[in-house]
């Protein structure tokens, strides 16, 4: 009886711990079937999130590199002179520099420059309408391939087209982005109408995720928004994973389990509990640190065992560290400068804005500077070069403020920002040009460059990092315009002369097309011909507001912005269109500015000047000045002589103030050569400007150039010049400049006196 007893008890343990068994076993499916959906979904979301991640960091990286180009101002002079050749030649040089896969620049017009082959009619219109209603970034479809564009536009300073920059976003680029992830998601873009109907049917601009069934297969997709650059094409991102395979990956557990629970049959109770205890204990910390994960929190799984769910335990933390690792080098790459390791301007914004909150009552000090001469590096050394010096820059800027935050802003301009730095920012401001003026050893190479920085102090000089950065920007300018190597404080000053700046460029770009610039008429009288023989053409802009601006003012901001080109082609044809109505010995003079004389189409605006005014070329004389001798002498000269294959006069004007050689006198026969006035007005005051004007006059005569002395306002002057031979004479002695309409008035008045004497 107590054996038959012990059978019941038996075959009683065994009907419940097979029960109990089969209950686990029932529960554990369901967990691992709860666990691996849900880390199917986890791994798809952090997927969906990486990708828009990254697509955020490449658009960020594509505008940037389209607005370096589009801010160029060699490149915004070719796309304002249509030079296609250059055009093409700065979007290939970008494309290499930056590994993008296609470049364009599309004009306001809507014509395509660049990598146009993959587009399509339809898709360069749809570019354009896009473009030009204001969207600069998105992804788009053209031919079979999805890209990823980002636009910048192009001002000179007006609007005159886009630099855009595109990468593939096919299949293969899709794959290594899959490759960050754990498991293969196989991401595709889709246009909608190609969505599977589940997740067309969604709601358009959420992310979706639905289960569907493909054959035998459950599989799970998620369709995600992407930003569209054409709205009327839009696409999506699709994610999809098999279900059946990843709770294939848990079989062994299952099978294992059952194993035990067969086994456990014939033990006792004690070991029925501790076996199922030990199986759901880990199952249970998974479930509890998937959860954990999902929340943002760090953990890992403690493995103790070597079987299936050892393995888990370890494909888990692996898969957390993988993630954890994943993030950071996002975060560092969205922070800081790939070349030079630095922070970059968004990380700097952000610990300015530290600094100010903790800022005690001596505050800090932020310095902006750039490299002089940077440019000519590159040109010279190239872009390696170029990139290696930023890097030695980057490292000696470390060294000079070492309790300093260094930042890179992009290009070659740099930021430091130094805690309790206010009291002695002069004393760093010095050590920083100090350390940059010292001579680089890069790559075999000796570079000499230099720099100039401007001081903002917080918080007197701003209180967010927009103003100080701002600030300590406009105080660089100073610096930069009171000589190179120099370093120069923010002053309240500074922001007001900045806004008039740019208040004034902004009427002098208005000027021209609302017809407010005019020319005056300053007479040049021949002492042997005893009559005018040439006027100079000046520049004067009647402002609506301002009434007449000084052109001392607004030359050098026209030179500095690049509206000198049209403005200086205007004055040459205008003054042509005057001057072929005087009578046919009388030349009109035009003071060509260095930026003019520097554009590749300077020779087809005199020849367009001549050709609609029938002006004979002999009678246009263009006036130069010696600075133009300073930066490449053979170039200048050989300007000279293409301007001189015209048949125009050229004239250096203001000799003797400037670069002043022989050397060029003698490579290149000017015309005439203008005496600065500061030598007339010393003629009275000084024995020394007589034999300046002796030598000048001498010099000219030997050389067969004319000369005329500028400034000339009494007689005893005039008698002095006319002594030492000078030829012609300009000055208010004669006559002050003069609108085009009294000119004539001017010359029948000049032939009276001269008839009446």
């Amino acid at each position: 009886m107590q054996s038959a007893l012990t059978v019941k008890m038996t075959l009683l343990y065994g009907a419940l711990f097979v029960a109990v068994m089969g209950v686990s076993l029932y529960a554990t499916r369901n967990a691992i079937e709860s666990y691996a959906d849900s880390a199917v979904r986890q791994e798809m979301t952090a997927g969906s999130a990486l990708f828009a991640r990254m697509a955020k960091l490449q658009f960020r990286q594509l505008d940037q590199s389209a607005a370096v180009l589009a801010s160029d101002f060699g490149f915004r002079t070719a796309v304002g002179t249509n030079d296609a050749p250059t055009i093409a030649s700065a979007l290939d040089s970008l494309k290499r520099r930056f590994g993008i896969d296609h470049a364009l620049f599309v004009s306001i017009d809507g014509s395509l420059a660049g990598d146009t082959d993959e587009l399509t009619g339809s898709e360069s219109d749809q570019l354009y309408d896009a473009l030009d209603s204001g969207r600069l970034q998105g992804i788009v479809g053209w031919g079979t391939h999805s890209h990823m564009v980002a636009a910048s536009p192009v001002r000179a300073p007006m609007l005159t087209g886009w630099v855009v920059f595109s990468k593939n976003m096919g299949t293969a680029e899709l794959q290594q982005l899959a490759q960050l992830s754990t498991v293969d998601l196989h991401p595709k873009l889709l246009p909608i109408a190609a969505l599977p109907a589940s997740l067309r049917a969604a709601k358009s601009g959420e992310i979706t995720t639905r289960e569907w069934k493909r054959g035998s297969e459950d599989m799970l997709a998620q369709a995600r928004p992407v930003e569209n650059l054409v709205p009327s094409s839009p696409q999506m991102l699709v994610l999809e994973y098999s279900l059946t395979d990843a709770m294939g990956a848990y079989s062994p557990i299952l099978t294992a389990l059952l194993a035990f629970g067969l086994v456990g049959t014939i033990l006792a109770l004690w070991g029925a509990y501790a076996m199922s205890r030990n199986v759901a204990r880990p199952i249970i910390a998974l479930e509890m640190a998937a959860r954990k994960v999902s929340s943002g929190e760090h953990v890992e799984v403690k493995i103790e065992t070597r079987d299936e769910i050892g393995r888990l335990a370890r494909s888990f933390n692996r898969m957390v560290n993988a993630v954890e690792t994943r993030e950071r080098q996002i975060a560092h790459m969205a922070f800081h400068d790939d070349l030079t390791g630095l922070a970059n301007r968004t990380l700097l914004r952000e610990q300015i804005a530290v600094f100010l909150q903790r800022a005690g009552k001596d505050g800090f000090a932020l310095f902006c500077l750039d490299l002089d001469n940077f440019k000519a590096v590159n040109d010279t050394l190239g872009h390696p070069m170029g990139d290696a010096l930023l890097c030695e820059v980057a490292s000696r800027l470390a060294q000079a403020c070492p309790t300093g935050f260094v930042a890179r802003l992009g290009g070659d301009e740099f930021a430091i920002v130094v805690e309790d730095g206010a009291a002695s920012a002069d004393q760093i401001g010095r050590a920083i040009v100090n350390a940059l003026t010292q001579p680089f050893h890069v790559n075999g190479h000796r570079i000499v460059s230099g720099t100039s920085v401007g001081i903002a102090l917080a918080p007197q000089d701003g209180a967010d990092a927009t103003t100080l950065l701002k600030n300590a920007d406009l105080a660089l300018y100073r610096a930069k315009q009171d000589g190179k190597g120099s370093h120069r404080f923010f002053e309240a000053a500074m922001d007001a002369e900045a806004q008039a700046r740019r208040a004034m460029e902004t009427d002098l770009h208005d000027a021209l097309r609302n017809g407010e610039l005019e020319l005056h008429f300053q007479p040049l009288f021949g002492l042997s011909q005893n009559r005018v023989t040439a006027f100079e053409a000046l520049l004067r802009w009647n402002h609506p507001v301002r009434g007449t601006v000084s052109p001392l003012q607004f030359i050098p901001l026209a030179e500095e912005t690049g509206l000198i080109i049209p403005i200086g082609e205007w004055v040459i044809h205008e003054a042509c269109r005057v001057a072929s109505s005087w009578p046919e010995h009388i030349r009109v003079a035009v003071n060509v500015s260095p930026v003019q004389f520097r554009s590749s189409t300077l020779n087809a605006i005199v020849l367009q000047g001549l050709a609609r005014s029938g002006l004979e070329p002999q009678r246009l004389e263009l006036e130069i000045t010696e600075s133009l001798f300073i930066d490449n002498v053979e170039a200048t000269l050989a300007s000279l002589h293409s301007l001189r294959s015209l048949g125009v006069r050229v004239a250096l004007d203001d000799f003797g103030t400037g670069y002043s050689s022989l050397s060029y006198l003698r490579s290149f026969p000017f015309d005439k050569l203008k005496i600065d006035r500061s030598f007339i007005v010393d003629l009275l005051a000084h024995e020394g400007a007589t034999a300046i004007i002796r030598a000048i006059t001498t010099l000219a005569d030997a050389l067969g150039m004319e000369t005329t002395a500028e400034g000339v306002e009494n007689s005893d002057q005039l008698d002095i010049l006319r002594a030492e031979g000078c030829g012609q004479i300009q000055g208010y002695l004669f006559s002050r400049p003069i609108p085009a309409k009294d000119v004539d008035a001017l010359l029948q008045k000049l032939d009276r006196d001269r008839l009446a004497a």
